[in-house]
C-alpha cells in the first residue's frame, strides 16, 4: 500500500505500516545498516526528540499543543513508530500478537480494581505534574 492510499488509522493495518517501512528501507538499500542494535538506538534518539516538545511544560499544556506543534509532534512520533516497525521487520516480530500478549501480562501485573486512579505500584497517591 502506498502512502497516498493510506488515510486513517481505521483504514490502515499494521502490515500496511510494516510494508511501508520495509519498502522505504529496501528502496534505499538500508537493510545493511538496520541491525536491531542500530534501530533501537535510533528509536531512542527519536523518542528523545519527541520528548523535547513536552520539556518544561505541565501536563495540561502537553495535552493541548498548538496546531503547528501537533504537526511536529506527529512527525517525531512517526519517526519512533518507523523504527519500531523496522525492528519488527528485522526480527520478524508479529506486533499484533506481541501487543496482545503484553496487554494480558499488564492486566495481570496491574489489575484495574487495585490500580484504578493510581500512578504506580507503591504510591497510593500519584504525583501530579
Amino acid at each position: 500500500m502506498s502512502e497516498s492510499k493510506i488515510s486513517t488509522d481505521s483504514s490502515t493495518t499494521v502490515a500496511d505500516l510494516r510494508k511501508m517501512v520495509l519498502d522505504f528501507v529496501s528502496e534505499r538499500d538500508w537493510q545493511q545498516f538496520h541491525s536491531p542494535k542500530n534501530l533501537s538506538m535510533a528509536m531512542a534518539i527519536e523518542a528523545s526528540e519527541l520528548m523535547e516538545h513536552f520539556q518544561w511544560i505541565d501536563g495540561e499544556a502537553s495535552r493541548n499543543p498548538s496546531a503547528e506543534k501537533m504537526i511536529d509532534i506527529g512527525e517525531e512520533l512517526a519517526d519512533v513508530l518507523c523504527y519500531a516497525m523496522a525492528i519488527a521487520n528485522e526480527l520478524n516480530i508479529d506486533i499484533a500478537s506481541t501487543m496482545a500478549r503484553k496487554m494480558v501480562r499488564n492486566r495481570q501485573k496491574y489489575p484495574a480494581q487495585e490500580f484504578r486512579g493510581r500512578y504506580g505500584k507503591d504510591d497510593p497517591n500519584p504525583a501530579t505534574d
